[in-house]
C-alpha cells in the first residue's frame, strides 16, 4: 500500500476525468459504471485529476463515486477551477468564460469566487480538501494578477487545498505567460500542468527550466499524443463525428505512426511499450514529476479495451530506462517546432485581446530575453508535416 506520508503528493502516473470520452470527446464515450471503475484509484495509480467545468460539475460527481470509501491518506486528488459556469454564459465551442472576465467581476471578488468554486467542487467530490488545486486555463489576468494568486494561496491557508498550481490550456502555448507567472508567483505555486510528449516536445519544453528554477513540479498531459502511443490508432481510422481529433489535417495518424515506428527500436531495447516510452521520455526531464495520458476507447475491431490501456500505464517501470542519448534521439524524431499558432502571448497576434490570445507586451519580451527565447524564431508558426500537428 502507498505510504500515507507520500500519497498526498501526485504519483508519477495519474488518471484524469477527461478520459473515457464522457466529458471530453476522445473516442467512444464509456458508460458511467465503466468509467467509475476506470478512475478508481489503487496501489498502482493513486492520483486522480478532475476539473469543475467538465460536465458543469458532473465529472466531479463521478470522481466522487470513484473515490468513495477510499482511504483518504492513500490517494491524491487534484482539482481544477477557473471557468465560471455558475454565472457565466457558455460561448459555444469556446466554453464558459474565465472567472476573471471583467464582465463578470473585478479583482475585489476573485477571492470569494475561488472560495465558492472550490467548496462546491469539493462537495461534489465528497471530500474536504484537494491535495492539489490548479487554476484551470487562465486568461491573461489569471497569469499576471497578484489578486488571483493571493486568493489561490488563501485557499491553501484555509485548508481547502494542500498545494496549488496552474494548468495552462486548453490548447498549446502560453509559454511566456507561464514563465512570467512562475517568476512572479513561484513562491506561492507548487505545481504546473503542461502538454508534453515525444511527438509534441514544443513548446512545453521551453517552460521546464523555469519550473525547475522556481521549484515548481510539472504534471504533463496529452502524453499519449491523441491516443497514438497506445498503438491501436491505425491508418485509415474512422473517428466519431464529435471526436475532438476529427478536425486534424488528413494524414496526421499515418505521419505520426511513421515517427512512432522510428522510435520503436528504442522502446524494444528498453523493454517498454510505446506508451511507456512516451511516459518515460517525459519523466526524463527533471522538472516533470507526473504523467497523465488520456485513456481512449477507440472504435473498431482492432481497438484495445481501455482497461488494458490503464493496466499498461499502471505497469510503467519506476526506474528510468532511457539514456540521455535515447531522450535526445526521440526528441529529434518527434520535433514539432513551429507546427502551429500558439495561444497566449504571441508575436503573431495583433489587434484586440482575446480570452486565449494576446499581443507580446514589453514585460513578456523581457521574460523572453532572460530565458533566451526569441519569439519570432521560437514561438512562431512555420510549415510542418501533419505528424507535428497537436493531438490534444
Amino acid at each position: 500500500m502507498v505510504a500515507a506520508d507520500t500519497s498526498v503528493n501526485p504519483g508519477i502516473t495519474a488518471l484524469g476525468t477527461w478520459s473515457g470520452g464522457r466529458f471530453m470527446h476522445f473516442g467512444e464515450p464509456l458508460e458511467e459504471e465503466r468509467l467509475v471503475t476506470l478512475l478508481t484509484p489503487d496501489e498502482s495509480i493513486y492520483t486522480v485529476i478532475t476539473a469543475d467545468v467538465y460536465g458543469a460539475g458532473d465529472a466531479d460527481r463521478l470522481l466522487g463515486r470513484a473515490i468513495a470509501g477510499q482511504d483518504r491518506n492513500a490517494i491524491c486528488v487534484v482539482g481544477a477551477i477557473g471557468h465560471d459556469f455558475y454565472t457565466g454564459r457558455r460561448d459555444g465551442p469556446r466554453g464558459f468564460p474565465r472567472f476573471t472576465d471583467p464582465r463578470l467581476r473585478d479583482a475585489s471578488s476573485y477571492g470569494s469566487y475561488l472560495t465558492m468554486a472550490t467548496e462546491r467542487s469539493l462537495e461534489r467530490c465528497g471530500i474536504d480538501r484537494f491535495d492539489v488545486l490548479l487554476l484551470h486555463n487562465p486568461d491573461r489576468l489569471g497569469y499576471m494578477s497578484p489578486a488571483v494568486w493571493e486568493a489561490m494561496a488563501g485557499l491553501r491557508e484555509r485548508g481547502l487545498a494542500r498545494m496549488i498550481g496552474v494548468a495552462p490550456g486548453p490548447a498549446n502555448g502560453f509559454t511566456l505567460d507561464l514563465i512570467n507567472c512562475l517568476e512572479r508567483f513561484g513562491e506561492l505555486i507548487d505545481w504546473a500542468m503542461i502538454i508534453l510528449n515525444p511527438l509534441e516536445p514544443w513548446p512545453g519544453e521551453l517552460c521546464l527550466n523555469a519550473a525547475a528554477q522556481a521549484n515548481v513540479k510539472v504534471i504533463t498531459r496529452v502524453v499519449d499524443y491523441g491516443g497514438l502511443f497506445f498503438d491501436d490508432l491505425l491508418p485509415g481510422q474512422q473517428l466519431l463525428a464529435q471526436d475532438h481529433r476529427s478536425f486534424r489535417p488528413s494524414g496526421w495518424i499515418e505521419a505520426g505512426r511513421e515517427r512512432l515506428d522510428a522510435m520503436r527500436p528504442i522502446a524494444e531495447r528498453a523493454g517498454l511499450t510505446m506508451l511507456q516510452l512516451a511516459c518515460q521520455w517525459n519523466l526524463a526531464h527533471p522538472a516533470v514529476a507526473c504523467v497523465v495520458p488520456t485513456l481512449i476507447q477507440e472504435g473498431g475491431p482492432q481497438a484495445r479495451p481501455v482497461e488494458d490501456k490503464r493496466a499498461e500505464l499502471a505497469a510503467l517501470p519506476l526506474e528510468l530506462r532511457l539514456t540521455s542519448a535515447d531522450v535526445e534521439q526521440i526528441r529529434a524524431i518527434g520535433d514539432n517546432t513551429g507546427c502551429m499558432a500558439l495561444k497566449g502571448a504571441s508575436p503573431e497576434h495583433t489587434g484586440e485581446e482575446q480570452p486565449d490570445r494576446w499581443t507580446l507586451d514589453p514585460q513578456l519580451a523581457d521574460v523572453a530575453r532572460r530565458w533566451r527565447i526569441e519569439p519570432e524564431r521560437d514561438l512562431a508558426r512555420r510549415s510542418a508535416p501533419p505528424s507535428a500537428v497537436p493531438a490534444a
